[in-house]
């Protein structure tokens, strides 16, 4: 027997090491474990990166912190490595009606944020003309040079002045939201991605930058959920507003969301990618693998689907598939954003 008599129960060890995406070991970080009640265990790595969890038959959600939870059947004495990967993906090489789209990286950290807003700095600079009132265009090309050499707080300035002439101008309102997320006031950049959204609400552009966020701080506040819903509800055949729409929404309903995506576009790898997510937190790893799959089959350069395959792989008892997808992920990794 791989387990132990303990007041009539068996228990079996579950155990594994927590690695980067490096391969290094990584002690004291905390690995949780759900089961089927919901009810949560969490510990931590020792010296050598090793977890350990003595737990009856079943099945369970495993997870470190940080990272998408991997279902586990608990039947006898198991070992399941788990990686941590960084707090974000490679870039994505595809545009959405001129804006470029970042979010679908995942994570939500300062390295985020920064990345995120240089994004932002740069689509301001490439997403406009010169027509409109020659002193609103003067306001919007001076705020965007210096938000592009991160003068922030001189860029808010700048921006503010011609919201003040310009209230309706959906460019300025993006200038003067972007310059607040770059300083990483939060609940001000809201106030204004919101407001233009609100301004405009059949223009795509607003929602695509507020989509580009990586802060919480904004993603879970009041009102962003909401003008996801709207931009899909005023686009429906548009693909990029359900795939952000469906970003919002809890598995169960999201689903449904993300296939009408990528019935729209085919060649929305991001979507597919969700889809797996999906599939491998419900327990169907060979769907999860089939669209990680077919997001890498659309953009190889996706690191997201190769690092999400892996633990599909590994979770499936691939252990090579499973290394040979980590170490395209890191090679993709090494490449500068």
């Amino acid at each position: 027997m791989n387990g132990w008599q303990t007041a009539s129960v068996v228990l079996y060890v579950l155990t594994g090491t927590v690695y980067d995406s490096q391969h290094h070991a990584i002690p004291s970080a905390k690995v949780y474990l759900q089961d089927a009640r919901k009810q949560e265990t969490v510990v931590q790595t020792d010296e050598r990166g090793v977890y350990r969890f003595s737990v009856p038959v079943g099945i369970y959600e495993i997870h470190a912190e940080g990272e998408a939870p991997i279902r586990v059947t608990v039947n006898q004495a198991n070992k399941l490595d788990l990686i941590v990967q960084p707090a974000f993906y490679d870039e994505p090489k595809f545009k959405a009606a001129g804006v470029a789209d970042y979010t679908y990286q995942g994570g939500h950290g300062s390295d985020a944020v920064l990345r995120s807003g240089r994004a932002m700095a740069k689509d301001l600079e490439e997403n406009h003309d010169n027509s409109g009132d020659p002193r609103e265009m003067e306001h919007f090309n001076k705020g965007t040079e210096l938000l592009s050499h991160k003068e922030t707080q001189a860029a808010i300035s700048v921006f503010s002045k011609g919201v003040e002439e310009f209230p309706n101008s959906v460019r300025m309102l993006l200038g003067l939201a972007s310059a607040y997320y770059s300083a990483e006031s939060f609940d001000e950049a809201a106030r204004w991605f919101y407001r233009a959204t609100d301004v405009a609400p059949h223009d795509p552009k607003p929602y695509l930058f507020l989509a580009k966020v990586e802060a919480r701080q904004i993603t879970d506040a009041v009102g962003y959920k909401e003008r996801m819903e709207r931009f899909a509800r005023l686009q429906p055949e548009n693909a990029f507003a359900n795939y952000y729409y469906g970003i919002t929404l809890p598995d169960e309903r999201a689903r449904a969301v993300f296939e009408k995506a990528v019935q729209l576009d085919p060649k929305l790898a991001p979507a597919y990618v969700k889809l797996g997510v999906i599939a491998a937190r419900e327990g169907r790893p060979t769907e999860a693998a089939g669209s990680y799959q077919k997001a890498i089959e659309l953009d190889p350069s996706l690191g997201e689907a190769h690092y999400r395959l892996s633990e599909v792989y590994r979770a499936m008892g691939e252990s090579e598939k499973a290394k040979k997808e980590v170490k395209i992920f890191q090679e993709l990794q090494k490449k500068p954003h």
